[in-house]
């Protein structure tokens, strides 16, 4: 079918030497919710919910994958919208941001409905584009996804969350499963349909799970799970809107990039980024134990 990821030498930011296939997605997709749903038997308002979210970044994903393929890049307009429709049909299920627990006096702060509305499609919007802007590298963004998913993981036992906890361990083994054909030298990419994928459930697991009655101090923990690709893309969306650029537009300024000028190779920037998100989650972790105290 031809629908493969070509070498371009007009851009430092493809650096593989021979055609890829575009088509994991689709496997981690049927993976994610064949086991989810092995394993829970049940299909509720909120899984559908995930479910319609997910084909819609699966169809609009694979749309702007097809584009790669012909070397031509899709507007930002429709991802944008289609994206943030899948935050809404999630929101809408009843998975949101509500507010958090007042140190002081011990008292659940719930927050207006307009600001739950806004947060919650800012924070799955956000996050499914982070872990999609960190897809630059073979094993990168599946290996972050799957050290942050072990972190959610652990999070969500601690505070008694099975369905988040569930989750959580499933995306692990996707990611995983992926990152054996994925890791350098990669013999499958799994392109845009399938990093907006992992970053939607990734943003989904932290509503359900950390974000769920936290307190203030424990609302940073999955900003800290998910540190690599929030704060590295902080910095490009930022460094893109002073110099008067599109935050979609492509560059090279992700930090594996920056890595890679500065002389490390493809494997040696790859566990550079994997030990600073360990080391982030490990803090997540701590911050999570100082919280339940």
């Amino acid at each position: 079918m031809d629908f493969v990821d070509k070498p371009r030498k007009d851009t430092e930011r493809k650096i593989h030497r021979e055609p890829i296939p575009l088509t994991a997605s689709y496997v981690i997709f049927i993976g994610f919710f064949a086991a989810y749903l092995l394993v829970t038997r049940e299909f509720n308002l909120q899984t559908a919910a995930l479910f319609a979210g997910g084909v819609l970044l699966l169809i609009i994903g694979t749309i702007d994958d097809w584009y790669k393929t012909k070397g031509k890049d899709f507007p930002a307009l429709p991802k944008l919208v289609v994206q943030v429709s899948a935050a809404v049909i999630v929101y809408a299920s009843g998975i949101a941001f509500t507010g958090f627990y007042n140190p002081f006096t011990g008292d659940y702060v719930w927050l207006p409905v307009w600001l739950q509305f806004i947060l919650t499609i800012l924070w799955i919007f956000g996050v499914t584009t982070v872990i999609n802007f960190t897809d630059g590298m073979d094993g990168l963004a599946g290996g972050i996804t799957a050290i942050s998913a072990v972190t959610l993981f652990i999070v969500a036992l601690t505070k008694g969350q099975p369905n988040s906890a569930i989750m959580a361990i499933i995306l692990v083994g996707v990611s995983i499963a992926y990152l054996r054909y994925n890791k350098p030298p990669a013999k499958i990419f799994m392109g845009d349909a399938g990093a907006t994928f992992l970053g939607f459930i990734l943003a989904v697991i932290a509503l359900d799970g950390a974000f769920k009655q936290a307190t203030v101090l424990s609302l940073f923990i999955p900003i800290l799970a998910l540190g690599v690709p929030i704060f590295d893309n902080l910095f490009v969306v930022i460094k893109r809107f002073l110099q008067g650029k599109s935050i979609y537009q492509a560059d090279a300024s992700q930090a594996h990039y920056r890595l890679l000028r500065a002389g490390l190779n493809h494997k040696q920037a790859v566990m550079v980024l994997y030990l600073v998100s360990t080391c982030l989650c490990l803090s997540s972790i701590i911050l999570l134990l100082i919280a339940e105290i």
